[in-house]
């Protein structure tokens, strides 16, 4: 032991070390992967196949879809489609899901879109990101 009681306190320095392990997220909305994707070739041939009529000369909106596989579309709709053509949109560019029940649900504030008449102004999900959740 050394006697260092005349001499003035110096913090040490501290090196500084980023953070190098793997993040995981808690409490996701979305289920675990339930099959693995497909490659991508099959996966943009199915897209290709879905396909929503766009009229132009109405006012349009982006939405993201997150599917319950892991997977996201990105699709353009008119602000007057209906829920139902964002579900229907789902199953025609992923045919799997046609026999799996699921929900769309909001991302923040979270909220179920059970009522499938509503157009996407009137849920207010105009450039949003809906989840696709299976019951």
């Amino acid at each position: 032991m050394e006697d260092h009681q005349e001499q003035e306190y110096e913090k040490p320095r501290l090196k500084f070390k980023a953070f190098s392990g793997e993040g995981q997220k808690l409490g996701s909305l979305t289920p675990e992967i339930v099959s693995t994707p497909s490659s991508p070739e099959e996966e943009d041939k199915s897209i290709l196949n879905a396909t929503v009529l766009i009229d132009d000369s109405i006012a349009t909106t982006k939405i993201q879809i997150r599917l319950a596989d892991g997977s996201r579309l990105i699709q353009r709709f008119n602000q007057t489609h209906r829920i139902m053509d964002i579900r229907d949109f789902i199953i025609q560019s992923h045919p799997a899901f046609a026999a799996a029940d699921f929900v769309l649900v909001t991302t923040f504030p979270n909220k179920e879109l059970t009522d499938e008449s509503l157009t996407l102004q009137e849920a207010d999900i105009l450039n949003t990101v809906i989840l696709q959740q299976l019951k």
